[in-house]
């Protein structure tokens, strides 16, 4: 699945495959601005940065069982956001620090660092990276993935997928080659 967030006419945060079919609304309501997003691969939940309503919130994949993390000014100055075991990380742009949240009651807040020019922030940990097993996309024995001459998306489960095409290029009626 593929998570994002989106402020425009009607804010809200989204799901959907990796192919972009079957887009979800998950949060639609008391939502004004989001602008970063985490996922907590293990538990299944999404967290999300509101800058205008100043507040971390999360949700599980379903938008089910939502409660707000932290509120307060401090969080419109955050940017960014990655969560690993029991903490939040972000950036406060305010003053480029790097901030540890405890993500079950917001309390237990530490500047770790500073940094000079910072937007984004991500955890990189082995327990974090799920194991992969075989998939629709993986390289045929030409080489091509899942068989698609271009782009190979996956599709509603590891076992489907879309090709896809770089610009310029038209998908053939054998939903594979690109011409």
């Amino acid at each position: 699945k593929l998570f994002f967030t989106d402020y425009g006419n009607t804010a809200k945060v989204e799901r959907c495959d990796m192919d972009g079919m079957n887009r979800t609304w998950i949060v639609d309501s008391k939502i004004e601005q989001p602008t970063a997003l985490a996922l907590d691969l293990i538990n299944k939940y999404v967290y999300w940065v509101d800058i205008y309503l100043g507040s971390v919130e999360v949700v599980d994949y379903q938008g089910r069982k939502r409660h707000t993390v932290i509120k307060g000014k401090q969080i419109r100055h955050l940017c960014g956001l990655a969560v690993f075991e029991n903490y939040l990380y972000t950036i406060n742009s305010d003053n480029l620090s790097v901030l540890r949240i405890n993500r079950y009651n917001g309390t237990d807040i530490q500047s770790l660092a500073r940094l000079d020019n910072a937007k984004e922030i991500r955890v990189y940990q082995k327990r974090t990276q799920t194991a992969v097993r075989s998939h629709a996309c993986e390289a045929d024995p030409y080489g091509m993935p899942g068989g698609c001459s271009h782009i190979c998306l996956l599709s509603s489960n590891y076992k489907a997928r879309t090709c896809r095409c770089r610009t310029g290029f038209i998908l053939g009626s054998d939903g594979r080659s690109c011409k």
